[in-house]
């Protein structure tokens, strides 16, 4: 462990000697999707409204955010919105409205990327940071930690020293949320213009194209071509599953799961996956750490996240370094899938194939062709070593086969029901009147008690503590689950019907206490004289509006250009700013013998003559790409 990992441990959970609340973060494409996520252990979801989400596909209408709030708001879970993308001066007064509307329905908090939100005619919603500020350095953090964001999200490059230094340079009140699994851009988060310069979407406005995962030539300025074909820009996708322990002792609190476009049955899987390992940590803390939310999430099937979609998988750069393995997915951006075998013979409707592993119907295989082409089909059927593809095919004896889809687990977890319930502790007592008492204490210490209108005096002949349980355990239809039940009305007979009412005022009060101590945070003050770190800014600074600019400028700011998607360059324009390097990816790095073999200036030939340019910055370890 790092020095200013320990540090950090010691300084978040001696503090005043209150625990660390976690949070695992799930994404959500819609409202089912969404409270899927919160019965399989999430503490909180991130989903995007009407518009201004950076994920234009995923939108959803305030009445649904609204059902997912009273739905999550039981369980202590938070709902989050994303109102994260380039705000045009045109949009301003839609944006109020919508935030109005987001407040109102009860959202925790907006995740928002445009800094004009902070002068709008809103309510005072909580604001986080999104990645898309492009939080790379303590002084940015401390700057958004000034003008009055509660939590800032930061980017997916950093390793676990600049997290702790970003932890140690912002107030111990503002909270640090982290990715943890999911796609990868190859440009930092925000300062990114490919796919805008290259076609008119902007990613900044929730239209990226992933121009990053086509395959391209990498050129010399002669035009010989060094590398043909490969999908040069396509990272694996993000699994920190061994790094959550350490990423909680860098400071990180939110553990984000990215995936706004995903299906359900992925966002369940990694969640369910997810919400085992901070419970270990959090049970094994010794006090330490708390979770967010309440609740005990059984989701049914065992996690298993490399069954879902995914193209490999990479901690990226979390110890700082590029990881030994790489991290790009330069063979095909699709999902490759685990080995299950290799050709012996094929015929166009029969496989036949020495076996690794158990296939069944319906299956979904793949291989990559002669050309390097990653080519799937079906499965109809299988009989020993014979395979049975939907579609005719034509494989090469040798060629290794790989499943991408398992339709026995996909089965499964379509076929899993996860539930989610609260432990509550009961006590039934006889009052000095004669009167009967129920008492019920959650798991956050949330106590009520009712007492009943009428006495009860008779005696009962047989002993009634198991029906009196039966009918205390009766909790069905409700978020909560009987732990211990305390009975001391002894020989008491109390009828059932008097018993179960009980019960059902009781947890009506408890609900009602629940909701009265669920608390939403508002927003921070601004701290009218903090200064911006820079005193002139660029187009990356994303700056789309009056309102923006208005900003910038009463905290230092004097010179601003607005951002490409309001003033389009022209020329050769800087479009992506990266932390991954091709050179070193491939094994050319110029610090390292050979990497000269490949003499710069290079270039990224892709679809339709899209031309970029690509300059490798030793000093950061790094690259950018400009549009050409």
């Amino acid at each position: 462990m790092s020095k200013a990992v320990g540090r950090n441990l010691s300084q978040l959970t001696n503090e005043m000697h209150k625990p660390v609340t976690l949070e695992l973060l799930a994404p959500a494409r819609n409202i089912d999707t969404a409270m899927a996520a919160v019965m399989s252990g999430a503490d909180a979801v991130y989903i995007g409204p009407e518009s201004h989400g950076a994920r234009r596909a995923a939108a959803n209408s305030v009445d649904d955010i609204r059902r997912l709030v009273e739905f999550a708001n039981p369980y202590g879970a938070r709902v989050y919105a994303t109102v994260n993308t380039l705000v045009y001066d045109r949009e301003i007064r839609d944006v109020e409205r919508l935030v109005t509307s987001l407040y109102n329905v009860g959202v925790d908090a907006l995740i928002v990327q445009d800094m004009g939100i902070l002068r709008m005619d809103i309510p005072p919603i909580d604001l986080h940071a999104s990645t898309q500020c492009d939080i790379r350095t303590p002084e940015k953090a401390r700057f958004l930690a000034d003008a009055g964001f509660s939590r800032l999200v930061l980017p997916r490059e950093l390793s676990l020293d600049e997290i702790a230094g970003i932890r140690d340079a912002v107030p111990s009140s503002i909270e640090i949320e982290a990715f943890i699994h999911g796609a990868l851009c190859v440009s930092y988060s925000g300062d990114c213009r490919a796919s805008f310069m290259a076609g008119g979407r902007s990613a900044n406005r929730g239209e990226c194209a992933q121009i990053c995962r086509l395959p391209y030539d990498l050129v010399d300025i002669n035009g010989n071509v060094i590398v043909e074909g490969r999908h040069l820009l396509s990272l694996r996708d993000l699994n920190r599953t061994s790094a959550i322990q350490d990423m909680a002792a860098a400071g990180v609190m939110s553990f984000k799961i990215e995936g706004r476009l995903k299906e359900e049955s992925y966002v369940r899987n990694t969640v369910a996956w997810y919400s085992r390992i901070i419970d270990r940590l959090v049970s094994d803390s010794d006090g330490r750490y708390v979770r967010l939310s309440d609740g005990h999430s059984r989701p049914g099937f065992n996690p298993a996240p490399e069954k879902s979609f995914n193209r490999g998988f990479t901690t990226y750069f979390l110890t700082g370094k590029a990881p030994a393995k790489g991290m790009a997915s330069m063979e095909t951006p699709k999902a490759v899938g685990e080995t299950v075998g290799r050709v012996a013979r094929c015929t166009p409707k029969v496989i036949t194939a020495s076996l690794s592993a158990r296939l069944s119907n319906g299956d979904g295989l793949g291989y990559f062709d002669q050309a390097g082409i990653f080519r799937g089909f079906r499965l109809n059927r299988v009989e020993g070593d014979r395979l049975y593809p939907a579609s005719p095919q034509s494989v090469a004896p040798g060629t290794i086969l790989y499943r991408n889809r398992d339709k026995e687990w996909d089965d499964e977890i379509s076929a899993a029901r996860p539930s989610r319930t609260i432990n509550v502790d009961m006590c039934l007592r006889c009052l000095f009147d004669g009167r009967i008492s129920l008492s019920l204490t959650d798991e956050r210490g949330n106590m009520v008690e009712k007492t009943s209108a009428v006495a009860v005096n008779d005696v009962a002949v047989t002993p009634q503590e198991g029906p009196r349980k039966r009918i205390l355990d009766k909790l069905g239809g409700t978020v909560y689950r009987a732990g211990s039940i305390v009975d001391l009305a002894g020989r008491l007979f109390i009828p059932a019907s008097l018993l179960a009412s009980l019960r059902r005022e009781a947890v009506g009060l408890l609900d009602a206490a629940r909701a009265m101590t669920y608390r939403r945070r508002l927003r921070l003050p601004e701290k009218k004289d903090a200064v911006y770190p820079q005193a002139v800014l660029s187009m990356h600074d994303n700056v789309a509006n009056r309102l923006a600019a208005d900003f910038y400028r009463s905290h230092g700011v004097t010179g601003i250009t607005a951002a490409a998607e309001v003033e389009r360059p022209e020329g050769e324009t800087l479009v992506m700013s990266t932390r991954y390097c091709i050179r070193k990816e491939m094994g050319r790095c110029l610090r390292m013998p050979g990497g000269t073999s490949w003499p710069s200036p290079l270039f990224l030939i892709g679809p339709s003559g899209l031309r970029m340019r690509v300059d490798f910055d030793c000093a950061r370890c790094g690259m950018d790409i400009y549009k050409v």
